[in-house]
């Protein structure tokens, strides 16, 4: 019974050897261009824009009008490390991190 299992498993020349390490290769460029892929259309996308935000945070200054992540608009008042004071209203000022600024709108 032994002789039958060793022989079904495959032929044991060197021929099967060398091109079983060929196929192991194959296997993996799939991968390559699955990330390739991913690369191109998610993660370059995504570096850009947050670049293009950082970027936006740094040239904030007093007088901008902006545009909250939450909807919210208003007349940027003071700007400071990580806090932005914002004034919504006539008289009313309230305090935002600085990250949650979306956009500078162009009035």
């Amino acid at each position: 019974m032994t002789g039958l299992a060793f022989a079904m498993s495959g032929p044991a020349n060197g021929a099967a050897t060398a091109s079983g390490g060929m196929a192991a290769f194959q296997q993996f460029i799939p991968l390559v261009f699955m990330f390739a892929i991913f690369y191109f259309l998610l993660i370059r996308p995504q570096q850009k824009k947050a670049k293009e935000h950082k970027v936006l945070l740094d040239s904030l200054k007093k007088g901008d009008m902006v545009v909250t992540a939450g909807g919210v608009h208003g007349k940027v008042i003071s700007v400071e490390d990580s806090v932005v004071s914002l004034e919504i209203a006539t008289g009313v000022t309230v305090k935002i991190n600085k990250p949650y600024i979306a956009a500078v709108k162009k009035d």
